[in-house]
């Protein structure tokens, strides 16, 4: 015959004057005791009734010791948790989103929040940002600055969804740079752009033997006679060069209107002939030393910002006017647009010559170009018209396209 379960009741007299009971009793071959607390005498005996009469029934279960509380997440660094959220989502973009997103988290973000704990980022820390920003000694421009902290609020919302921080310090209008619509230049007289070729030139003659591969003067001459992007001008190949039949073909582009036919007109021609040397059909026009496409950022600050202060610096010596305070590939865009109307184009060709499907941009030059007096019309007509100059004299068109290809082949 099994023996009966027994138990007691244990009293201990707390320092705060209450009396804390437990139970001792025996199960399962061994000894267990339960802590009850500040319970009265009576809650403690029925307490030890049910306990005891679960163990005759074999149902009784010791507790369990509650699991410890979650250790609190590591707060990480900006960098950390930007970088594994660009890992995670960048292959949800185009690869020209990407290549955006990354210069603004590499080359902005990471380099000013990378060492800051998430949680350590504060509205102040965002301002503080901003001012930075545009106190740099070629700061970007507001609009740029925003597309960086767009990106920011992005990132901080994610770390808000994973509980790292209470809140954003990214979100809101008043965390954003004031815009106000940019001046946009481009070149209005032939001289500014004549300058800007010779400066360009001048730059090819000086360059060092490691650098001379870097076509300054037809880089800029694409770009002011073709209208191209930055982008389109690095992404160029010979097989989108057709010089004897006068058609540039851009291919690559950021919109669908972009992949376009642009005319080869004579001064673009003459400088395309000067560079071609039998480059097989898929070579960059304007490649880098190991036969790679040329950088966009090094060509601002390496060939079209050097080129723009010495062309303006020759047209001051000679008592003219400065080329515009900032010349970019974009400004130079815009003088190809100026270039078709003085030459007599109708709006919707410029349209097509420029990829556009908003009339907004060729209206707008339209208007400035119908301001210029005849005789800078037509040395602007004489400019983008011209042929090659060789051998102290004009040489027709055909002997120009013709010569050097038969020399490619």
């Amino acid at each position: 015959m099994a023996r009966p379960v027994v138990g007691s009741v244990i009293e201990h007299q707390g320092r705060d004057g209450r009396t804390y009971r437990a139970l001792r009793f025996t199960a399962y071959g061994k000894r267990r005791h339960v802590t009850l607390g500040p319970v009265t005498a009576t809650e403690a005996e029925r307490e030890l009734r049910h306990v005891l009469a679960d163990v005759e029934r074999g149902v009784w279960q010791a507790r369990q010791a509650p699991d410890p509380p979650p250790e609190p997440e590591t707060i990480p660094t900006f960098g950390e948790f930007a970088t594994e959220w660009w890992e995670r989502h960048k292959a949800q973009y185009a690869p020209k989103t990407q290549e955006d997103y990354s210069w603004r988290l590499q080359v902005h973000l990471i380099d000013y929040f990378g060492k800051t704990p998430l949680d350590r980022i504060s509205f102040d820390t965002v301002e503080s940002y901003i001012a930075h920003k545009l106190g740099e000694d070629d700061p970007l421009s507001p609009r740029s600055i925003n597309m960086t902290l767009t990106l920011l609020c992005s990132i901080m919302e994610r770390a808000v969804e994973r509980d790292l921080i209470a809140r954003n310090p990214a979100r809101g209008k008043d965390r954003r740079v004031r815009e106000r619509a940019p001046a946009r230049a481009h070149l209005d007289a032939a001289e500014q752009v004549e300058a800007l070729l010779d400066a360009a030139g001048e730059l090819d003659r000086e360059a060092e033997p490691a650098c001379q591969h870097i076509r300054r003067r037809a880089m800029i001459a694409t770009l002011t006679f073709a209208g191209l992007r930055i982008g389109e001008m690095c992404a160029l190949r010979w097989r989108d060069v057709d010089l004897a039949g006068g058609w540039l073909t851009v291919g690559e582009s950021k919109t669908d209107a972009g992949r376009r036919k642009v005319k080869i007109r004579g001064a673009l021609r003459d400088e395309l002939l000067r560079v071609r040397d039998g480059q097989a059909p898929d070579e960059y026009v304007f490649p880098t030393a190991t036969g790679g496409p040329q950088s966009a950022d090094n060509f601002r600050s390496r060939v079209l910002k050097v080129a723009a202060k010495r062309a303006s610096a020759s047209l001051v010596k000679r008592g003219l006017s400065p080329l515009p305070e900032r010349v970019t590939p974009h400004a130079l865009r815009r003088t190809f647009c100026s270039l078709l109307y003085v030459l007599g184009e109708d709006p919707g060709l410029v349209m097509d010559e420029l990829g556009h499907t908003d009339p907004a941009l060729a209206l707008k030059v339209y208007r400035q170009s119908m301001r210029r007096g005849e005789d800078e019309k037509r040395a602007l007509r004489a400019l983008i018209d011209g042929g090659i100059v060789a051998d102290g004299g004009r040489r027709g068109v055909e002997q120009a396209v013709e010569q050097p290809l038969a020399e490619a082949a």
